[in-house]
C-alpha cells in the first residue's frame, strides 16, 4: 500500500517518497507566543502530531521540528501593556503551550527552535541573499526583492500583478516606511531598531529579524537545505510559506521542501473564529468543558485539509464517540488475562492503513476502530451481565490488541486501570532529576532546542519545571 499525499505545491495527490529511504524530515510552523493557544492551534498541533505518529507506525524514523516565534510586534505590544519584557511574555506562553499540548496528548517535537536562539543563522542567511542580489539594505532595514525570484507565487498560485501592496507580513502592518522599499511587494528580512524595543547587532546595524526569515533559518539549521515535509495551517500558505520558499531557494538553489501540507481553518458554531465576533476560544477554555481526547477525536474525524466546526453538537457527538472507544479499549483490562499474547489482526490493520494512506484519511481509520470497539463493548456487556459470551476469547483478545495498537497511532489511549489517560506514571524522581541535569547542561551549552525538548518531554509526563534564581530548577508532579 502506497502513502498518497495532497501536495499544496503541485496541487495534486502524489505518492510519498522520502529523500532518504526510511527517514522523514518534517517541519511545522509553530505559534507566536504572545497569548494562550486557541482552537486553531489545537487542530494544527493534533493533526501533525498524528501524521508524525502514523509515519512512525509505517516504519519511518521521523525527525519532527516545531518552532516558536518569540520576536514579534504582538509580543512586544503585550510586554509594553503588561510592563514586562518580550522574553518574559514568550516564556509564559511557551510554558502554557506545553501545558495545553500535554493535555491534548500531543507528543513533544524533537526540537523547538526559537527565533531568538537562531539569530546567527538568520543573519547568515540574510547576508547570503544580499550577496546573491536577492536582498538590499535600506536605511537600517534589509528587504527581499520579490521580483528577482522568478518562481514567486508557485506555492499559493498568486501572481504579483494580482497582489495588493502591504501583503508581505506581520512585521509590516500599515507599513509606514514603505518608502524604503524598491518595490511595494518586497518584504523585510531585517528591521532596524526602534526606540525602546529589543534589538541585536548585525552588519546592517541594531535591529531584529523579519518574520519569514526566521523559519527559513530554523529549517536549514535543524534539518538541512531540503526537507521532506513542511506543514502548517492553510493561513500560512501566503505570505509566510511563499516567502520561505523565495528566501531559502534563492539562497541554496535547491527545493526547500518536497511536500507542502496544510490543515484547514477552524469555525465555531458555523462562523469563522475571531475576537471581533466574540467566539474566540482558547484550548484551556475548551478543555474546562470537554474531555481532551473527545476534542482530539473531533479533530481527527474531519478531513484535515477542510474547515472544521467546533460546535457544542459536534463536541458532544465526539464525547459519545470517545466513550465508545473507551469501552472497547477497557475490554482487555476487564475481561482478559494479563498474560494474553499481544497478537493483532493483520486484515483489520490493512483496512486501517488502506484508509489512512489516502492523504491521511483519519476518519476512515477511525471507522475501523469504532467497528472493533462496538463489538468489544457488546461482548463486554455479555460477560458483565450474563457471565459468558458465545465468541472466542482468544479471537476477541486479538481484536482488542488491534484496537489498542491502532488507537495509540491516533493518540487515543486509556490507562490499564480504565481510568484517566496516563500522564505522570512511569517516571521516577531519579529519572526526573537526571533529565533536569541534562537540561541544565544543554542551557549552559546554549543548546536551547534540547532544553525545550526536555521540558516538553517532562510536561507530557505531568512534570512541571520551575526555574528559580541561581540556576536552580524545582519540579512538581501533576496532582501534587
Amino acid at each position: 500500500m502506497t502513502l498518497i499525499l495532497y501536495n499544496t505545491l503541485s496541487r495534486r495527490e502524489e505518492p510519498f517518497t522520502p529523500l532518504i529511504p526510511g527517514i522523514v524530515s518534517m517541519y511545522c510552523c509553530g505559534i507566536t507566543v504572545y497569548d494562550y493557544c486557541h482552537l486553531g492551534h489545537a487542530r494544527t498541533c493534533v493533526v501533525w502530531d498524528v501524521v508524525r505518529r502514523y509515519l512512525e507506525y509505517l516504519g519511518y524514523k521521523v525527525r519532527y521540528i516545531q518552532n516558536f516565534t518569540d520576536i514579534d510586534d504582538k509580543i512586544l505590544n503585550r510586554a509594553k501593556n503588561e510592563h514586562t519584557s518580550m522574553a518574559a511574555v514568550a516564556e509564559k506562553f511557551i510554558e502554557a503551550y506545553f501545558e495545553d499540548m500535554a493535555k491534548l496528548g500531543v507528543r513533544p517535537a524533537d526540537a523547538y527552535p526559537r527565533a531568538t536562539h537562531t539569530l546567527d543563522g538568520i543573519k547568515r542567511l540574510v547576508y547570503e541573499l544580499e550577496q546573491k542580489g536577492y536582498a538590499y539594505p535600506s536605511d537600517g532595514d534589509v528587504y527581499y526583492s520579490v521580483r528577482r525570484f522568478s518562481d514567486y507565487g508557485k506555492l499559493s498560485g498568486r501572481k504579483l500583478d494580482d497582489l495588493q501592496a502591504g501583503a508581505s507580513g506581520r512585521v509590516e502592518t500599515d507599513d509606514p516606511e514603505a518608502i524604503k522599499k524598491q518595490d511595494p511587494f518586497d518584504f523585510a528580512l531585517w528591521k532596524g531598531a526602534k526606540p525602546g524595543e529589543p534589538s541585536w547587532d548585525s552588519p546592517w546595524g541594531q535591529g531584529r529579524p523579519g518574520w519569514h526569515i526566521e523559519c527559513s533559518a530554523m529549517v536549514k539549521e535543524q534539518l538541512g537545505e531540503t526537507i521532506d515535509i513542511h506543514v502548517g495551517g492553510s493561513d500560512l500558505i501566503f505570505p509566510h510559506h511563499e516567502n520561505e520558499i523565495a528566501q531559502s531557494e534563492a539562497a541554496t538553489g535547491k527545493p526547500l521542501a518536497h511536500y507542502w501540507l496544510h490543515n484547514g481553518m477552524v469555525k465555531v458554531a458555523g462562523e469563522k473564529m475571531s475576537k471581533s465576533l466574540g467566539n474566540f476560544i482558547t484550548i484551556r477554555e475548551l478543555l474546562a468543558k470537554y474531555d481532551p481526547l473527545a476534542v482530539r477525536l473531533l479533530i481527527l474525524g474531519a478531513q484535515y485539509r477542510k474547515p472544521i466546526d467546533f460546535s457544542d453538537e459536534g463536541l458532544q457527538a465526539a464525547t459519545n464517540g470517545w466513550h465508545t472507544l473507551q469501552e472497547g479499549l477497557s475490554f482487555g483490562y476487564k475481561h482478559l488475562p494479563p498474560d494474553n499474547p499481544g497478537i493483532t489482526d493483520q486484515e483489520l490493520e490493512n483496512r486501517f492503513q488502506e484508509a489512512v494512506n489516502h492523504d491521511f484519511n483519519f476518519a476512515g481509520g477511525l471507522a475501523v476502530l469504532f467497528e472493533i470497539a462496538k463489538e468489544l463493548r457488546k461482548e463486554g456487556n455479555n460477560l458483565t451481565h450474563a457471565g459468558k459470551t458465545d465468541s472466542n476469547l482468544a479471537q476477541l483478545a486479538v481484536k482488542w490488541h488491534t484496537l489498542v495498537k491502532l488507537s495509540r497511532v491516533l493518540g487515543l489511549e486509556i490507562a490499564a486501570d480504565q481510568g484517566e489517560t496516563p500522564v505522570s506514571e512511569g517516571i521516577s524522581a531519579a529519572d526526573i532529576e537526571n533529565l533536569i541535569q541534562q537540561r541544565t547542561e544543554a542551557k549552559k551549552a546554549k543548546n536551547y532546542a534540547e532544553s525545550d525538548r526536555i521540558r516538553a518531554e517532562l510536561k507530557a509526563q505531568g512534570i512541571t519545571l520551575i526555574d528559580q534564581p541561581g540556576g536552580v530548577t524545582k519540579w512538581l508532579r501533576e496532582g501534587d
